[in-house]
């Protein structure tokens, strides 16, 4: 077997493991999207009967593509189904409408819990002293390709698409600020002026959160978001899009930035 053969051969196979994946992806994207597909996108997610027809469409492609790539694991028990995974796919592909983007590429799994799970966690007290405890928690994201979600309190915030919390978005807030390389409030952004744009406006508005949070003041961002910047932009995000008019009338420079990143304004989408 000559070698311009084996050559010929090997560029053959790594053509295939590049276009099969991309062919398969689109076939799944390019499925009509099933009507009880649509149905649980209403009934679950408020805002998506308020979206424009070109959104409406885009998101069906997007979740199509989420739905395709992505592995969701019932853990505790929890069976995954259709409703679960549209629940879930359509609220993270919110953020990814109108952006040149991919469909989150570096995640690969959503592991889904009942309730609350418990994460072991390693603290560094004085003199060096390392300590682990349980925590916890309704959600998580991981820079290595996991989110970890509490499937009722996933349902909480679809249920109330007000109040600005909701873990879905949230964590998939976290996803995409990974993105960049490090999860510290910055995510990917168009050039130089933008940066410099988001790292004074989001820098104010978390170091007002952090004095609210530290006098116990009441405030439209969830005191949460003053734990660290990365933080901050989950809980920003939460808030740009379940409560964006109250955040354009409070934060209006907050607002901008966000809606300049998301490239969407989710006020449109409320009634009234």
């Amino acid at each position: 077997m000559s070698y311009l053969f084996v050559l010929v051969l090997v560029v053959l196979i790594a053509t295939l493991f590049t276009l099969v994946p991309r062919w398969r992806r689109q076939q799944a994207v390019g499925t009509p999207f099933p009507a009880d597909y649509a149905a649980i996108l209403a009934h679950n997610i408020p805002v998506y009967r308020m979206l424009p027809d070109a959104l409406k469409t885009q998101l069906h492609r997007r979740v199509l593509q989420f739905l395709h790539e992505k592995d969701f694991y019932g853990c505790g028990g929890l069976v995954i189904t259709d409703l679960i995974r549209l629940t879930i796919a359509g609220e993270a592909c919110l953020l990814i409408l109108n952006r040149q983007t991919g469909v989150y590429p570096a995640l690969r799994s959503i592991l889904v819990y009942p309730t609350a799970f418990v994460a072991t966690r390693e603290e560094v007290g004085h003199g060096g002293v390392v300590t682990q405890r349980d925590a916890g928690l309704l959600g998580e994201s991981w820079s290595t390709g996991k989110v970890i979600l509490a499937w009722d309190n996933v349902q909480q915030g679809v249920r109330n698409f007000s109040d600005g919390r909701n873990v879905v978005l949230h964590e998939f807030a976290h996803q995409l600020d990974s993105e960049s390389g490090d999860t510290n409030g910055a995510p990917i952004l168009d050039g130089h002026a933008s940066y410099r744009s988001w790292a004074q406006v989001l820098s104010e508005e978390y170091n007002d959160l952090r004095k609210d949070a530290h006098r116990q003041r009441q405030s439209l961002l969830d005191h949460y978001g003053a734990t660290n910047p990365a933080e901050f932009f989950a809980v920003a995000t939460e808030t740009f899009f379940e409560q964006p008019r109250k955040m354009a009338e409070h934060h209006p420079e907050l607002f901008e930035e966000l809606q300049r990143f998301y490239r969407v304004n989710p006020a449109a989408w409320q009634p009234g």
